[in-house]
């Protein structure tokens, strides 16, 4: 049953003002459990799930994507990382991401950089969990654990990674006590319990796959299990669910973009788990349909923009073909300009890795997109030389700042939230 418990807050005496430092008493929310939780849909609540069940389901089919569904793969993988790092406070430039995201492969290539970095652990957080998705056995706390510590172990926080939080903590407000939060999670104690419950609604095949996926990082986010790392860890969530209940196959739609877009939406749906009873009331059973709705909603426009990202890229790399004359079908430079998408910053060796071709064959092929001025050097290395495609790096920032519209056109209405600048 979902519930406020009145707890007792002692102040160590830290802080600057007098409300940082105040002792008394506060509310932590014990929410009700999934597994006993009864959903009344609306009718037209029905027919959005269903709607974005099935934009799911086919976008994959379409035939601009399914042509390069591996380079698009990866592309909106970085989108959906990036997108959730944002939310949570960190921006950076679409290239210095993909300069920390190449230094993974092959160490020492750029200077390290931590801001970078820990974006790059969301990008592997949500490889981990999509690849748990591939396989039916139950997903387990093991597996959270595990994407949370992919999350955290760049990040100064690292001493957290992995591990469920044991002490208060809280959203909103200021830093030294949660008098003023916006949200108060259940204390540390209920925590092991409500996962045992949030794994077991994950572990259903009973429901709608999407209401699922919903649910799932609803709940997550009101328990808030860690001391950091829980909004990118809950959105992680929300592709492996969809995966593996078949929804999604190849690659992650960029649902945190649009929920990162319509911020007040996205928090008024979050809040509406934080009802008090065993089930909601007829105002609780509404504000959780307007979630459904919101998050159906979001999943159909991260549907329809993937659709027209894959437009653009085509009609990309048709200019660079007539750019470049005759291009033999299936040779290296073919099999290059496939790529460059999916890869805007590589190396000759992670080139010639993604087109299983020699080192020398994928050099000659760089070398004379570098004449075309479709590929430029990053570095001045004569070993392990470093390029970048320039047109591919701009439409990942159009794509990006394009979700950061309400309107979805940035000339009808400019992003309203950090998107990635040139850099």
């Amino acid at each position: 049953m979902g519930y406020y418990q009145k707890k007792q807050w002692l102040s160590s005496g830290s802080g600057q003002r007098r409300i940082e430092r105040k002792s008394g008493s506060y509310y932590a929310y014990i929410p009700t459990r999934l597994a006993t939780l009864t959903i009344q849909h609306d009718s037209d609540v029905i027919a959005d799930i269903v709607s974005a069940e099935k934009a799911l389901q086919l976008v994959e089919t379409r035939e601009n994507i399914s042509k390069d569904i591996d380079g698009l793969s990866r592309f909106l993988l970085r989108a959906e990382a990036i997108s959730s790092s944002f939310i949570e406070g960190l921006q950076l430039g679409a290239k210095r991401l993909m300069k920390a995201e190449l230094n993974t492969i092959e160490p020492n290539t750029f200077k390290p950089d931590e801001t970078a970095s820990e974006i790059v652990g969301n990008i592997l957080a949500l490889r981990d969990a999509t690849n748990l998705a591939l396989g039916r056995q139950p997903l387990q706390l093991d597996d959270i654990l595990k994407i949370h510590r992919v999350l955290l172990e760049r990040t100064p926080q690292k001493e957290y990674a992995g591990k469920i939080r044991t002490m208060q903590n809280w959203i909103g407000g200021n830093s030294y006590n949660p008098f003023s939060a916006a949200h108060v999670p259940p204390p540390p104690e209920y925590v092991p319990e409500l996962l045992e419950d949030l794994l077991a609604y994950c572990n259903r095949t009973d429901i709608s796959p999407l209401q699922q996926a919903a649910m799932v990082h609803a709940q997550f986010e009101t328990i808030h299990p860690f001391v950091d790392g829980n909004g990118r860890t809950g959105r992680a969530l929300i592709p492996l669910i969809l995966k593996r209940r078949d929804l999604l196959t190849a690659f992650v739609p960029p649902i945190s973009l649009v929920l990162a877009t319509h911020t007040k939406s996205y928090i008024e749906g979050l809040n509406s788990f934080r009802f008090e009873g065993e089930q909601p009331d007829a105002q609780s059973s509404e504000l959780i349909n307007d979630w459904l709705s919101f998050f159906s909603v979001a999943c159909i426009r991260a549907c329809n923009e993937v659709e027209q990202f894959s437009k653009t890229a085509y009609e990309l790399r048709q200019r660079w073909k007539e750019h470049l004359g005759s291009v033999r079908k299936n040779s290296s430079l073919d099999l290059l300009l496939n790529k460059l998408i999916g890869m805007p910053v590589f190396t000759v060796n992670t080139a010639a890795q993604a087109l299983e071709r020699s080192f020398q064959a994928t050099n000659d092929a760089i070398e004379r997109l570098i004449k075309a001025g479709i590929v430029k050097p990053l570095n001045a290395a004569q070993r392990n030389r470093a390029f970048e495609v320039p047109e591919a790096l701009d439409i990942f920032r159009q794509f990006e700042r394009q979700l950061a519209s309400p309107a979805g056109n940035t000339a009808l209405e400019k992003p309203v939230r950090p998107v990635p600048y040139r850099n």
